[in-house]
């Protein structure tokens, strides 16, 4: 069986939000520890999260937390109540 290159399309928000989130996540020891189950979990990931990096201008620009806080509102409006869940009682 030959490997074949996968795709993944994602928008900029998504790209965005992914990339910040693994930014901040990788490294720590609850997300270490998690992966630590399954090590092959790193390779896809750090190919994920070294083509975001890479390929993400606005992390690099000053307004990027703006930027990213725009990116997430338009996520979880999209998402509706898995976004955002009403007030529970």
């Amino acid at each position: 069986m030959t490997e074949e290159d996968f795709t993944i399309k994602l928008t900029r928000d998504q790209a965005l939000v992914l990339s910040d989130w693994l930014y901040r996540v990788i490294g720590t020891a609850e997300f270490d520890s998690l992966v630590g189950q399954d090590h092959a979990v790193w390779s896809p990931l750090h190919r994920i999260a070294g083509a975001l990096e890479t390929s993400l201008a606005e992390v690099f620009i000053s307004d990027y937390s703006d930027r990213l806080s725009t990116a997430q509102e338009r996520l979880l409006d999209t998402l509706g109540e898995v976004g955002r869940p009403g007030d529970e009682p």
